[in-house]
């Protein structure tokens, strides 16, 4: 969601303050669909799911996510999605870097998710080399360092593990290994909880 609100001032050509947010963002709709190829972003009723993975995205979309304007409607969008799943019956995942320190707090099982910068940049460059982007593998370490420091240092909701989470360093697992993992953890939390 941060991306494609990211893509959407980088496609009017704005700068990323406060008062730009609160400019675009009564014209900004994001619309996430379930597909058989997982899930598709769609902006303004236009599929931006592979656009908002370009690289000046993803530099945009931490120095957008730090803005309290995007933060405040982008979170309580969050929330009505989750309240959506939840009274349907089937509950919901979300991934995000405050999904259990911010969005969620009280959510029933919080998974934080590590991995060495080195291994997050091999995963990184080998997707965008996929689809044919022009990089380098130093280019996507370094633009992951800043990421993470742009997002661990902002005032408003920083990048952070919340205290009852369960931490998983998925530096050595595969995609496979890393969704056993999580299964196994939501199971162990479950039965935790149910005693």
């Amino acid at each position: 969601m941060y991306r494609a609100v990211a893509l959407a001032f980088i496609r009017h050509g704005d700068k990323l303050t406060a008062d730009t947010a609160n400019r675009l963002l009564p014209s900004i709709r994001i619309h996430i669909d379930q597909a058989d190829d997982g899930l598709r972003i769609s902006l303004n009723d236009e599929d931006v799911t592979e656009a908002i993975r370009r690289p000046d995205v993803t530099s945009a979309s931490s120095r957008v996510a730090a803005l309290a304007p995007v933060r405040e409607k982008l979170v309580e969008e969050q929330r009505r999605i989750a309240d959506e799943y939840e009274r349907e019956g089937g509950g919901v995942v979300l991934e995000g870097r405050d999904i259990g320190t911010v969005v969620l707090p009280n959510a029933g099982v919080k998974i934080f998710m590590t991995a060495s910068e080195e291994v997050r940049a091999q995963r990184r460059y080998v997707e965008l080399v996929e689809k044919e982007a022009d990089v380098t593998l130093e280019d996507v370490l370094d633009e992951i360092r800043r990421r993470d420091e742009r997002d661990a240092s902002r005032a408003l909701a920083p990048l952070r593990k919340a205290a009852d989470a369960i931490e998983i360093d998925t530096s050595k697992l595969n995609v496979e290994e890393q969704i056993n993992v999580v299964i196994q953890a939501v199971t162990e939390r479950g039965k935790s909880s149910a005693v």
